[in-house]
């Protein structure tokens, strides 16, 4: 690299960095109008709001439905549950699996919660095109590699980082 290229590597990356504070603010924003509008967390919406639109999922299909860990959807299932706002039961077919259904107290919780309850980010980047998404992809991983990223990061929900 050139002295000369130097300023504007930095300022570029200045550039993308500031475009990255401005996606995580939004993310963040949006998580914390739904913690103060009903008094959880995004993630947990999230879930309430799959568990309403496919009643009977399991917990395994929840995880896959939310691109999550097993073991954070059964953590989301057990809190909603404690709160009486989704009810489970044994599959009478596999009595291992569990079924889940969303109770009253939880469609008016997800009637008072902002949307888009997958969050902002997922919304946006479905609103994308497909070529954008084909670039971003690349240059995220890109990115990722640099940082030496966690994998295992990218199945935490951004509302529970």
């Amino acid at each position: 690299m050139t002295r000369r290229a130097a300023p504007d590597h930095d300022e570029a990356a200045a550039r993308v960095l500031r475009q990255f504070r401005q996606v995580f603010n939004a993310v963040k924003t949006h998580f914390q109008q739904i913690e103060k509008q009903v008094g959880m967390g995004g993630a947990q919406v999230w879930a309430l709001s799959v568990i309403r639109d496919r009643p009977d999922i399991g917990t395994g299909e929840l995880a896959r439905s939310m691109q999550i860990h097993p073991s954070t959807a059964s953590n989301l299932v057990r809190a909603l549950a404690e709160r009486a706002l989704v009810a489970t039961s044994k599959d009478p077919l596999d009595r291992r699996a569990v079924r889940l259904r969303v109770l009253p107290a939880g469609v008016r919780l997800l009637k008072r919660s902002p949307g888009p309850f997958t969050g902002v980010l997922p919304t946006a980047l479905a609103a994308l095109d497909a070529k954008t998404l084909v670039r971003l992809e690349k240059d995220l991983a890109a990115l990722i590699a640099v940082l030496g990223a966690d994998e295992a990061a990218g199945g935490i929900p951004l509302s529970e980082m």
